[in-house]
This record gives C-alpha cells, structure tokens and sequence, in this order.
C-alpha cells in the first residue's frame, strides 16, 4: 500500500475521532467545568480560559458560575495576560463583593499588576525596576493595601504585607532615580524637592539615604549651606556607610559646571566625555533587586507563572516569532 494511502487512511481516522468528541456547544454545564479543571491541571491556560469563558456565557447562574468566574482570573493570570487577568477580576468583585472568595480576587488583581513589566522587553532586555514607569508597582501596592485593609486576616494578607514592602521601596528608588536625573541636568531645586520628598514619604525604605545624599549635594550645588549641613548631618548619623561618604566627608556624584568639559554643557549633560555612572545605580536599587528575588521565590508554586526555556539567540533576534 502506497504512504498517500496510509495517510489518507490515518486522517480519516482521526477525523472520525474528533466528531465523536461533543463540541462545547453539546457540553453540560458540569462537562464544561470538567474540561476546565482539566485544563487548569495541565497546564494548558489558553484552553482553560475558553473552556471557563464558555461555561459562564452559557451557565451565567449556575452553580459553577462564581466559581468560573474566579477560576477565570487564575488562568488569565497564569496565561500571561495580565491585563484581562485585572479586568476579570474587578469584575468579580464588582459583582460578588460578598464572595467568601473575593479576597483572592484582591489578590490575584495586585499580583497581576505585580507581574505586568515582565511583558515582552522585560524578557529580552535587562530592565531595571527602579528605573521604569512606577504605574504598574503603584496599582499592585495599592490593590495588596485595599486586600490588607478589608481582610486583615486573609490567608493572603501575610505575602500581600511582604510584597508591598518590596513595592514601597521600588517607588522609593524611582524616586531618587528621578532625583539623579535632574542633578545630572543641573535642575538642583529639583533634585532636592525629590530627595526631600523620599525622606519625607518613603521613610525605613533603603532610599532615604539616597535621598539624604540627593538633598545635601543639592543644597550644594545651589549654596544653601545651611540646609546642606543640615541634611548632612543627618547623613552622617543615620548613614555612616553610606557610598556618598568617605572618611567621613561628602564626595558630590556630579561633576560642578566649572568641571564639566565644554561638550557636556553645550549639550546639557546629553554628551559626557567621561562615562558617568548610570543614573538609579544606587545602594536602594540594589536592595531593591534582591527583595524582588525574595519576594519571586516566596510565591506558592500554584500561583508561579512559567517561566520560558532559554532561548536561542535566533529568538532573542526576532523576539520569539521563530521559537
């Protein structure tokens, strides 16, 4: 027998397999969740998501419906979508604000804002949190501190309370990222409004020094001398070790206009001569890194996204198109 035989053979079979399979339309309402959890055991969150997208369009009051509706959540979250994981969560508790469960709701909706950076660029390119957009760290501290507020004693307050820690020092670092920028671009009242702000709003966060350090070199740079000792002082007593102190005196991170060669103030600091250190390159941000570690490896093992096999340079190149 000829191979054309063979396969025509084989995908007649399979065919005739698939038929007897019910379509999702023929499905019971118990079926449909059946197939779900099946899904969701395996791993295969695409399907789980039409599966349960399917059971609550055509079960929208049966007795699995609530409870597709947060399974909904869990998979869009483990999908990688973190958008529609929010959105189906504010839904559930716009409607089940009552739910035994809602506060899982809370917290899946925090942990997906959590996870939103880790989109596309995030998996090709080495990003560092404490330098990128801060909106998707605020909502997730916000949503674990409106889980924390209503259900102190959830079974998810205690990792909600860790992650916000990690949270609150990642807006701080941002902030004296910003801070750096503005004092490499000689905006000084800026740069101190920033490093005042840090130490006003952000205390027992690994910034405040850093925020210190942004004030008096500040002050500095504008000759206010009193504030400058000032915010010295406290330099000294609070941050010892602090890298902007050695032997005991403050060593400025910038370089003053009358150091600074002809090129770098024709273009506002845009082109240096000598490299300077990267803005955000702090003792914070560092911190900071290693909290999201701890945070990343405290997370139950349900509730880990998968993370990509290594991926080949001809990936890398066209950004996973090719895998």
């Amino acid at each position: 027998m000829h191979v054309k035989h063979l396969l025509l053979i084989a995908t007649l079979a399979l065919a005739a397999c698939a038929s007897n399979e019910p379509s999702d339309e023929n499905l019971s309402e118990a079926d449909l969740y059946r197939q779900a959890q099946s899904a969701l055991d395996g791993k295969s969150y695409t399907n789980a998501v039409t599966k349960l997208k399917a059971l609550e369009s055509r079960y929208p009051f049966g007795r699995y419906a609530e409870q597709a509706q947060l399974e909904l959540i869990y998979a869009y979250y483990k999908n990688g979508e973190p958008e529609a994981a929010k959105s189906a969560a504010e839904r559930f508790i716009r409607l089940h604000p009552q739910h035994p469960s809602v506060d899982y709701a809370y917290y899946l909706k925090g942990l997906a804002a959590f996870d939103q950076d880790r989109g596309l660029m995030a998996r090709f390119l080495p990003l560092e949190m404490s330098k990128r957009d801060p909106g998707a760290a605020r909502d997730s501290y916000n949503e674990f501190a409106r889980l924390t507020n209503r259900y102190p004693n959830s079974r998810y307050a205690p990792d909600a309370k860790q992650r916000m820690i990690y949270l609150r020092n990642v807006l701080a670092a941002y902030e004296v990222h910003v801070g750096n920028y503005y004092l490499k671009r000689n905006a000084y009242v800026s740069a101190a409004n920033r490093g005042r702000y840090v130490v006003e709003n952000f205390q027992e966060t690994p910034a405040v020094g850093d925020g210190l350090a942004l004030m008096v070199e500040a002050y500095q740079r504008l000759r206010l001398n009193d504030l400058a000792d000032t915010s010295l002082a406290a330099l000294k007593l609070n941050y010892p070790q602090h890298p902007s102190l050695v032997d005991g005196e403050f060593v400025p991170r910038e370089k003053g206009d009358d150091e600074r060669s002809w090129l770098a103030k024709a273009t506002l600091g845009l082109i240096e001569t000598d490299a300077p250190l990267p803005p955000g390159e702090t003792r914070a941000s560092q911190d900071v890194q290693r909290q999201f570690q701890d945070a990343e490896e405290a997370l139950p093992e349900e509730l880990k996204v998968d993370e990509p096999a290594k991926r080949s340079w001809w990936s890398r190149l066209t950004f996973g198109l090719f895998d």
